[in-house]
């Protein structure tokens, strides 16, 4: 503070200039906490706090990265959920068809039966082929092999990728089971639990990868909650503590006003020697 020890000057009023300076940082720090209760955050700037702005804006970006990958997560499951579908469908047709072809066997039929019998075999070989065509999601279809090789970004991280390949489905035309006669039941048999092996293998793959997502998933969401509250914790202003440091900043931003008033108002009292 200036020394006023040496009497009145009234060029340079050094007392009001001092009040000046004080009430304009007062408003610059009463400026910063009313922006922070207006934004909600403590850094609205990298010039606020530089180092916890790098570190709060990475933050950031790996928790829209976590929730990306958390809703990536999501679409893998539905593909899979398709699949899995389709895949159930075949199978049951499946169980119906060796039904049918352990009926064939019985030598008690006649060809009228039997015949019945191979129409109705071929009609849900028919039925395969439709759901193998029809199981799709987005267009794509799911268990005509054509799904094979495709990446998942399940994490934030270059590293986190799943890899899915639906390449198992069963192709009803390999079944050979449109000439169905008698003398063949041993071959048709061992053709459908050839294709029901194979889609049950097809199920466990796709149950085994439904489990390892569900358990990614527990794990995203347990990751964003936790990057997002250290994002908080470094960018989130303290409200209450913001607004207690406000309102003190109002009552000096007016104390502040009154003195440079006075101040401005000293100088004057030097007229009052000439009269």
């Amino acid at each position: 503070m200036a020394d006023f020890s040496n009497g009145f000057r009234i060029a340079t009023n050094v007392g009001a200039m001092n009040a000046y300076n004080a009430l304009n940082q007062v408003n610059q720090q009463l400026q910063s906490y009313q922006l922070q209760l207006a934004t909600g955050k403590r850094i609205n700037s990298a010039g606020d706090d530089p180092a916890g702005y790098t570190i709060g804006t990475k933050l950031a970006a790996r928790s829209a990265g976590l929730s990306q990958a958390l809703t990536n997560v999501g679409d893998a499951q539905n593909v899979l959920s398709t699949a899995e579908g389709g895949l159930q469908a075949i199978n049951n047709i499946l169980v119906n068809i060796k039904t049918l072809v352990t009926e064939a066997g019985n030598a008690g039929l006649g060809s009228d039966e039997l015949g019945a019998i191979v129409t109705q075999v071929n009609d849900y070989l028919n039925e395969v082929g439709q759901t193998i065509t029809q199981t799709k999601f987005n267009g794509q279809a799911l268990l005509d092999k054509s799904f094979t090789g495709k990446t998942f970004q399940v994490g934030a991280d270059s590293g986190d990728t799943l890899s899915v390949s639906l390449s198992t489905a069963v192709d009803s035309s390999s079944l050979s089971l449109t000439n169905l006669t008698t003398a063949n039941i041993a071959s048709a048999l061992a053709s459908v639990d050839a294709a029901i092996n194979t889609v049950s293998s097809a199920l466990q793959y796709v149950g085994s990868l439904e489990s390892r997502l569900s358990f990614k998933s527990q794990v995203l969401q347990t990751s964003i909650t936790n990057t997002q509250a250290a994002e908080s914790q470094i960018m989130d202003a303290d409200v209450a503590k913001a607004q207690v440091n406000a309102t003190k900043l109002q009552i000096l931003e007016q104390t502040a006003t009154v003195q440079l008033a006075q101040a401005n108002s000293t100088p004057g009292g030097i007229l009052r020697l000439f009269q």
